[in-house]
């Protein structure tokens, strides 16, 4: 259960943190009207929020968390962007989850 709950935490952290920068891209880069912040600015917040509801020390968990964060930018990249990931894409991202596997589950001495 505690996997479960970490990794969707992960994942849900991470769609936080690319949702708020993709709001400001937009209105950087595109042209796109300046609310566009606000929801941002809620976004990153939450994302950061979200980062201290793990149970365990932060640099491990910020640690663990880049490896999701490349996977859900992968996923982004096709869902939202609509550019399908090559192999070496997915490769990648399978090599970061697994770092982010070993990094939160590992077994550790109390």
């Amino acid at each position: 259960m505690f996997a479960i709950k970490t990794v969707s935490l992960f994942f849900a952290t991470a769609l936080m943190e690319i949702v708020g920068c993709y709001l400001v891209y937009l209105w950087l880069t595109q042209g796109k009207t300046a609310w566009l912040l606000i929801p941002a600015g809620l976004s990153l917040a939450a994302f950061a929020w979200c980062l201290t509801l793990h149970p365990t020390a932060a640099g491990r968990v910020y640690a663990a968390y880049g490896g999701m964060y490349i996977f859900v930018a992968i996923f982004w990249l096709w869902a939202v962007d609509g550019i399908r990931p090559t192999f070496w894409d997915m490769v990648g991202a399978s090599v970061a989850l697994i770092g982010m596997a070993i990094i939160m589950f590992a077994p550790r001495a109390s």
